[in-house]
């Protein structure tokens, strides 16, 4: 095989000769701008002698350091600001860094050999000569990528050659390069590469820089002969199996902060490609796969423009940040997409955009990555999957379908496409008999889609088919995956295609619009199959009873099909499926069923996490808002998928009780009448549970602590915190704090009790104690005795959303007990600690505050939606303190980044706040603790 000294897959220029003899033939492939502009290698000698003239062996070195020095930074400049001006010219700046490395490498081999070691005549043993190897010899370097050397040598080192090798490695460091290096001889090199297969691919991207051309040229026909003239098998199941732990270790393609170089759809799947395809196929670059029949040239495009864009990337994070940088964190994305020129669009930021296109890119790798190990297969040079080969009992297939390769595949092209329906029958065929579809059968249905038209999508089979795929077969989001990987799915469905691969910038959602989608359907089928009774005895038991199947699944497919546009996503969505759900088949009542559903997705959610279900009123309203038993049980089946599918983290214990509770008082409500919500039955109803939780009290004690309490505080809290409250009220005296800390497992949260002689701001004081142990308030209620004893209870979680260890609990009643004696001042203590991460400044979280004065008898109801951080519950509190409001209670809810603080008040008459002008002042002053806040975590 020959080789090229510098195209790498990709390149749609020819292949160079195979030695370079180091005049500079790099210079012939387009850079990013003149090469004369980045370096001119003849001068830099020049200079670099000039420097040297009548200095010592130390001296020389220095000097050559620092024309090398000026050298790399006028050369890394001039290449940046080519980059900047041509953002996408991936391939101009990686040749270009390329360029600048083979002369700075070249230069100090000179040094290296004609200043501080000559050797006029070197023997047949001090031959050396210098390799490019990995990324350096393919020839693509992003700015601050590594220098991988082989200093090839004829047998072993000489004095001479350790002396050369060590110089150049002292001049490359001091230049700051990152060298990773070995020195070896050809026999090494073949024995070491048999060996290990990281060092065979390395070598099979050797590039010669300079020195001895003769013992290049031996290496590069050795190793052709030797290492490389084996069918493969070997090298690709270890390159496949390397490639499917990274993938396992950097997770799905839809993570959101992806790993541009190591990610699944990233770089290194491209490069794994040309690693095989120059193994196998002796190709130099991937254009010649087109000649060898293994892509089409559409395929070779989509392989070019996802390597252009991949790379761009990688350059623009890697001079952003200033060093080897390949993790997309949010904050950088923001950069990244700025450098590349995207724009805010109505509805979207520029990053978000930007991110759609490169999780397409990244897909489309993916489907190349599919077609080329299907050649492979057919060549018999990739194994079974060894179920596959162990278990070979095989499904009977229909008519039109063969199995390959273990696969589904079309038996007739032509009779396929002749009916178009087909394009939707492969997918039922393949659940049905659980069998993946060949990648040559995917390749036909993509280049096919323009078959899918109005007219198919109208036709009563192929509602019937989809229908079928989403109900009949069990695992409706393999066939949906597959689907939207193959724009069969926006074809069917083009209301669907602007969601495909829309990312969501927030710290919230864990997946693409789609990718979350199509999570929940899967979450749903889980819960079909009976696999989350346990877990979600309501929702499991809801679709054991029995529901309208194709109402629900409708609505979660297209539950969030409105994001993206400046509208209102609830509200466009229900839109577009007055326009989706008939062309689906729906029938009138289910059109409008799924509306409701797809308008009010977010209602249930909303209630519990951001109300008092507590409250009867939240609980009326809700009910009111739902109407039927029948579209509750439907709204909170939906409610759970679409929690679910956020991310592998976002359902805990604590959503699931508020979801429940909700679920069942509403359910109670809706069957007995809502005349039932009231506070006097709940009151008596927990009185009764608490005088029998403390049977063995005197009936003395029992009547003081049942009568020292208003009613809010019996239907505020379960029992078991009346219980814990009633023990600390006992026998308390003047001035006296007690607190109970107990883990609440079923609400994976720790409830931290209080109970003190009651004055102003003491709600605000124990914010701040808890936020100085980085406590996460999720929900907090107040209440007053009638005999002046505050009892707040407050349920915290750690960092991680868990209930906190045994063993922290003590240093947290210690922190709170100094902060509540004022020993530590939270709003000094916490300037420190109130710090927004680096990667998560990005986020823009607009602050909205509202009052509401009908979602509770007794209170104003103050919903702040804000950006989070640690500080922020004690500032808000403290604030609402100062303008003498009095705080019920606290509802916490947190969505990534952002967060919904809502609070129950009353003012120091114990009315609500009615008046506009008290709204406006209130709202100012909070605005303002925000802003000082925002400020104070931004230093």
């Amino acid at each position: 095989m020959r080789r090229s000294p510098l195209v790498g897959p990709g390149s749609e220029l020819p292949a160079q000769t195979a030695i370079d003899t180091g005049s500079g033939a790099v210079t012939t492939l387009r850079l990013i701008c003149d090469p004369a502009l980045i370096v001119d290698p003849p001068a830099v000698i020049a200079a670099i002698e000039a420097a040297c003239a009548d200095l010592d062996p130390a001296g020389q070195r220095a000097a050559a350091v620092a024309v090398l020095r000026d050298v790399q930074k006028q050369g890394r400049s001039t290449i940046a600001e080519a980059f900047a001006r041509a953002p996408f010219d991936a391939r101009g700046m990686t040749r270009a860094y390329t360029y600048l490395t083979d002369t700075l490498v070249r230069s100090t081999m000179h040094v290296a050999t004609q200043l501080l070691h000559p050797k006029p005549n070197p023997t047949e043993g001090e031959r050396l000569s210098v390799i490019g190897v990995g990324g350096y010899g393919r020839g693509e370097m992003a700015p601050f990528s590594d220098v991988d050397l082989l200093f090839l040598i004829p047998y072993k080192a000489t004095a001479w050659s350790e002396s050369v090798i060590e110089s150049m490695l002292y001049i490359l460091w001091d230049l700051k390069l990152k060298v990773g290096h070995a020195t070896r001889s050809i026999a090494d090199c073949v024995r070491l590469g048999t060996e290990d297969y990281t060092i065979q691919t390395a070598l099979l991207e050797q590039r010669f820089i300079i020195g001895d051309t003769g013992l290049a040229a031996e290496l590069h026909d050795t190793l052709a002969r030797e290492l490389f003239s084996a069918k493969g098998r070997a090298f690709i199941e270890a390159k496949l199996e390397e490639r499917d732990n990274r993938h396992l270790k950097q997770g799905e393609r839809y993570v959101v902060e992806p790993n541009v170089k190591e990610g699944k759809g990233g770089l290194r799947d491209l490069h794994s490609l040309f690693w095989i395809a120059k193994f196998i196929y002796e190709v130099e670059n991937i254009a010649d796969l087109v000649d060898k029949g293994v892509f089409r040239p559409d395929e070779f495009e989509t392989f070019r423009a996802a390597e252009e864009f991949l790379w761009a990337v990688r350059g623009h994070l890697h001079l952003l940040t200033g060093r080897a940088t390949e993790q997309l964190t949010f904050d950088m994305q923001v950069q990244v997409a700025q450098a590349l020129g995207y724009n805010d669009t109505a509805g979207r930021r520029a990053v978000e955009v930007f991110m759609q296109a490169y999780f397409r890119h990244a897909t489309a790798v993916g489907d190349l990555t599919r077609i080329f190990l299907t050649g492979l297969e057919a060549i018999h040079l990739k194994a079974e999957p060894l179920l596959e080969r162990i278990f070979r009992r095989r499904p009977r297939i229909r008519k039109g379908y063969e199995v390959v390769h273990n696969r589904i595949s079309i038996t007739d092209e032509a009779e396929f496409l002749s009916d178009k329906l087909n394009l939707l029958r492969i997918f039922e065929e393949a659940l049905r008999t659980g069998m993946l579809i060949h990648p040559d059968a995917m390749r036909l249905i993509k280049a096919n889609l323009n078959l899918i038209d109005d007219s198919m999508r109208h036709e009563p089979e192929a509602r019937r088919i989809f229908h079928d795929l989403l109900l009949k077969h069990g695992n409706p989001e393999r066939a949906l995956r597959r689907m939207n990987e193959l724009g069969v799915l926006s074809a069917f469905i083009p209301e669907f295609e602007p969601i495909v691969a829309m990312m969501q910038f927030n710290m919230y959602h864990s997946y693409t619009v789609d990718e979350h989608t199509i999570q929940c359907i899967a979450n749903l089928a889980r819960i079909e199959r009976g696999e989350l009774e346990e877990e979600l005895p309501i929702a499991s038991s809801i679709l054991q009873r029995g529901v309208n199947r194709k109402v629900l699944y409708i609505a979660l497919l297209l539950h969030d099909i409105g994001k993206g546009r400046p509208e209102d996503h609830s509200i466009l969505g229900a839109k577009i499926v007055r326009k989706v759900a008939p062309r689906l088949g729906l029938k009138p009542d289910e059109v409008d069923t799924v509306e409701w559903l797809v308008r009010y997705h977010l209602l249930m959610s909303d209630m519990a996490q951001k109300r008092d279900i507590a409250d009867p009123r939240t609980v009326r309203d809700f009910a009111k808002a739902v109407r039927t038993v029948k579209r509750l049980e439907l709204l909170c089946v939906l409610t759970v998928c679409d929690i679910r599918g956020v991310g592998p983290n976002t359902w805990n214990n604590w959503k699931a009780v508020l979801i429940r509770g909700l679920y069942n008082q509403t359910e109670r409500a809706l069957e007995t009448g809502l005349e039932d919500l009231n506070r006097a039955n709940r009151g008596a109803e927990a009185k009764k549970t608490l005088r029998e939780a403390l049977k063995d009290w005197p009936r003395k004690a029992l009547q003081t602590e049942t009568g020292r309490h208003y009613d809010p505080y019996w239907q505020g809290l379960h029992v078991t915190a009346h219980v814990a409250f009633a023990e600390l009220l006992r026998d308390i005296g003047e001035d006296v704090v007690r607190i109970d800390l107990h883990p609440d497992d079923d609400r994976d949260a720790t409830r931290a009790c209080f109970v003190m002689p009651d004055h102003p701001g003491i709600f605000s004081r124990l914010a701040g104690a808890l936020a100085l142990v980085g406590a996460n308030v999720v929900d907090a209620r107040s209440y007053t005795t009638k005999d002046g004893y505050v009892t707040d209870a407050f349920w915290i979680q750690d960092a991680d959303g868990n209930a906190y260890e045994a063993g922290r609990l003590p240093r947290l009643r210690q922190v709170i007990e100094k902060t509540l004696r004022g020993e530590v001042v939270a709003r000094e203590a916490l300037k420190s600690r109130d710090k927004v991460k680096k990667r998560e400044k990005a986020f823009r979280v607009p602050t909205h505050i509202t009052f509401d004065n009908e979602g509770s008898e007794i209170y104003t109801i103050i919903e702040v939606d804000t950006r989070d951080r640690p500080g922020l519950l004690y500032d808000l509190a403290r604030t609402l303190a100062d303008s003498n409001v009095y705080i019920a209670n606290a509802v916490i809810a947190t969505y990534g980044e952002q967060v919904v603080d809502t609070f129950y008040v009353k003012d120091m008459f114990g009315l609500k706040y009615y008046s506009e002008s008290k709204q406006r002042t209130l709202e100012k002053r909070l605005r303002q603790a925000i802003t000082e806040g925002v400020e104070r975590a931004q230093d």
